[in-house]
């Protein structure tokens, strides 16, 4: 079964997405909207980070999934 790992700093105001294992993070390149996004060796992105991500109090944080076929 796939994880998605979603981590949320509200100190440094980042929201991070991992979808691969954050172990093989082998360069992070930043796309120059405030998104960072976490490669693989061979260049495949496992995860992002969104800075200068806040939430709303109440702190809640709701996270909803979609499949598609592919």
């Amino acid at each position: 079964m796939a994880q998605v790992k979603v981590f949320y700093d509200e100190i440094g105001n980042t929201l991070t997405v991992w979808f691969g294992n954050p172990q093989d993070e082998y360069v992070a390149e930043e796309t120059g909207e405030e998104v960072v996004l976490m490669k693989d060796k061979s260049g495949k992105v496992i995860g992002f980070e969104k800075l200068n991500f806040t939430i709303a109090k109440p702190k809640h944080l709701q996270v909803a999934f979609e499949t598609v076929a592919a």
